[in-house]
């Protein structure tokens, strides 16, 4: 037990005061003589041992009557170690993923735990609050009750990892308060449960659906195309024992174009398939009806009008192998000799290559340098015995490097840097015993470029900086067999592809996206990208005939846009949510060791009330006193003895 206002306690000594009274007290009994002496003395006896006994009664009721007073007025109370800590801070993390829109018992769970937070939370006390796209610190209970009714859906998902991280922003660095995080959600992830610092407590709702069978289009891409049809391939995922038929239809825009059936009832995933037109402008739209989670029903495409990426090479050497490369649909592709070369039409390429010339004109070298510098592409291929210093020349001024000398020597080329942005997606595993291409003599390279290519020896054979790419070898037939080597089509077609990255058929909401628009624009003039109910202004660098764009944080929502010049419609451009949320997979919060986990948000909020709960008893002795008041006044009227 302990008092809110000990001091007074010091008001018991004054009890003394009527005991040394009564023990000390100068009043004297006075003897009268009678005949009948010894039976007068037992009379009188009796008298006075009556008397003592009921003052002492009176003294002992008026005692403890006074005490309870004072303790009553020194305010007793027990209380927990939590509750007696004056530095409490709560922060609450609540899970606003997409899953959160699953089915409990009481509805979503997004829902019922906004509304089990709302009618359960009483502290006094401010609180800091966090969801996976929005945070407050330090607000009234009146203002979080205000805000949290108003939250929505994320497509963020943050692992417990990163919950933690956030919610130690929030917390003040005093090592003696009390601090606790609480931490509602439904827990679909694939993390590991981090180990928790001692100084924050952790304490857990997790949220579980009744139904854990969810339907989403997983993806879709392009199969084939041809001059009138574009075949597209739909992959249609399963969570739980779906035993049904999906249908699947496809828009354009609004309009309804194709309807088929995806079947489920014997396999988690299955592919559906459509054929469309080639149209010019093509705003497509999957969707398919599955009311557990329906963020996942819908996935958003754009089919824009072909933009052929325009390939330049300045030959003095063979260029068949370059002519069957680049003779495709999505490349406009023009040769000229280092004689014939146009330095005018230089600037309106997307990527040029230089192959094996002699010599390196000094104006190739100017007009190459501001091609570069304007954002176009450059492949350098060497000759055998070339012109060492024009090349020097160049690759000084792109700054990628310098030729040192060069070794006649056989070397093969055995390493290929697989997370190069060149060979994303080319290779479906790290091949290492292919057919190795070789080169009869090379070029050594003093560079600070990164490496694409190398040979046995770890010197590069093909090196890149920024979007310029330099060989040290010729690829010519008598020097070496790279023309044939399958290498040689994903390397090249790669780089070209990569001098123009228009727009895929979908990006993901909330990653970083970059792709280009092939248009050119005036000074002050800027692109963009909007759908019927919002707008924003993408980051965007502009060079001679194209304008790169990034995009991060917008757009948020899910939809097709129209990336836009004024009001000239450019392209489209779909986003789409992530996916991973549809697998509904849960971890069990109960193997975190460390933290408390709790069956419901009440049951959290009833727990912490009780333990930040003080019992009061002052009110008990006050009733204790009046009690003892109240019984001295009945002995001293009926006890007449």
């Amino acid at each position: 037990m302990q008092f809110k206002h000990p001091e007074l306690l010091y008001a018991l000594f004054l009890l003394l005061i009527p005991i040394l009274i009564h023990l000390f007290q100068l009043r004297r009994f006075q003897k009268v003589a009678f005949t009948n002496v010894a039976f007068l003395k037992k009379v009188n006896f009796q008298t006075r041992k009556s008397s003592q006994l009921k003052k002492w009664i009176t003294l002992l009721l008026r005692l403890v009557a006074l005490a309870c007073i004072i303790i009553a007025f020194a305010q007793p109370f027990t209380a927990s170690t939590t509750a007696l800590n004056t530095e409490k801070e709560t922060v609450l993390y609540l899970d606003t993923s997409f899953s959160m829109q699953a089915k409990g018992s009481q509805g979503p769970l997004l829902q019922r735990a906004v509304q089990d937070i709302y009618e359960n939370i009483k502290s006094t006390d401010n609180i800091s609050w966090f969801t996976n796209d929005y945070a407050r610190k330090n607000v009234s209970i009146q203002d979080f009750k205000n805000e949290v009714l108003k939250i929505t859906y994320s497509n963020k998902q943050l692992t417990p990892s990163e919950v933690l991280l956030k919610a130690k922003q929030y917390f003040s660095k005093s090592t003696s308060a009390d601090k606790r995080l609480i931490y509602v959600s439904d827990f679909q992830q694939k993390e590991a449960f981090p180990v928790l610092s001692e100084e924050i407590s952790v304490n857990v709702v997790p949220l579980a659906p009744v139904v854990t069978k969810n339907i989403a289009i997983d993806t879709a891409y392009i199969v084939s195309k041809s001059t009138t049809n574009t075949q597209l391939k739909v992959v249609i995922s399963s969570t739980g024992d779906v035993a049904q038929t999906i249908p699947v239809s496809l828009y354009n825009g609004n309009s309804l174009i194709a309807k088929t059936a995806a079947d489920l009832s014997n396999s988690s995933q299955n592919e559906v398939f459509f054929d469309i037109e080639n149209v010019t402008n093509f705003k497509g739209r999957l969707s398919i009806s599955e009311a557990n989670l329906t963020y996942d029903n819908d996935l958003f495409f754009s089919i824009n009008p072909p933009e052929k990426i325009k390939v330049l090479s300045v030959n003095e050497a063979e260029a068949n192998f370059l002519q069957r490369i680049f003779d495709q649909p999505e490349f406009e592709y023009t040769q000229q000799t280092n004689r014939t070369v146009n330095y005018n039409t230089i600037a309106s390429q997307n990527f040029v290559i230089i192959n094996e010339l002699n010599v390196i004109p000094e104006s190739l070298t100017t007009a190459l340098n501001t091609f570069v510098n304007n954002g176009g592409s450059l492949c350098i291929i060497p000759p055998v015995n070339g012109n060492t210093s024009s090349y020097n020349a160049l690759l000084n001024r792109l700054r990628v490097g310098t030729f040192s000398e060069a070794i006649n020597q056989e070397k093969k080329i055995t390493k290929i840097v697989f997370d190069h942005p060149l060979y994303s997606n080319v290779f479906e595993k790290r091949v290492v015993n292919f057919q190795y291409p070789k080169v009869n003599s090379f070029n050594t390279i003093t560079s600070n470029a990164t490496a694409v290519l190398q040979f046995e020896d770890n010197k590069p054979f093909i090196v890149n900086r920024g979007s310029v790419y330099v060989s040290t070898a010729a690829f010519n037939t008598e020097n070496s067999n790279f023309q044939n080597s399958p290498l040689i089509v994903p390397t090249l077609y790669n780089m070209a592809q990569l001098s123009l990255p228009l727009p895929q058929l979908y990006y993901e909401v909330g990653k970083q996206n970059n792709y280009s628009v092939p248009v050119t624009l005036i000074q002050d003039e800027i692109l963009t990208i909007k759908d019927s109910t919002q707008s924003f202004i993408p980051l965007q660098q502009t060079k001679a005939n194209q304008v790169d764009i990034t995009t991060n944080e917008e757009p948020a929502t899910a939809a097709t846009y129209s990336i836009t010049k004024q009001e000239e419609v450019l392209q489209n451009v779909s986003y789409n949510y992530d996916r991973s949320e549809s697998v509904l997979q849960y971890a069990n919060p109960r193997d975190w060791e460390g933290v408390a986990v709790y069956d419901s948000v009440s049951d959290l909020f009833y727990t912490l009330s009780e333990e930040n709960s003080m019992n009061s008893f002052w009110k008990w002795f006050a009733i204790f006193a009046f009690i003892f008041l109240l019984l001295e006044m009945l002995f001293l009227k009926f006890y007449k003895r």
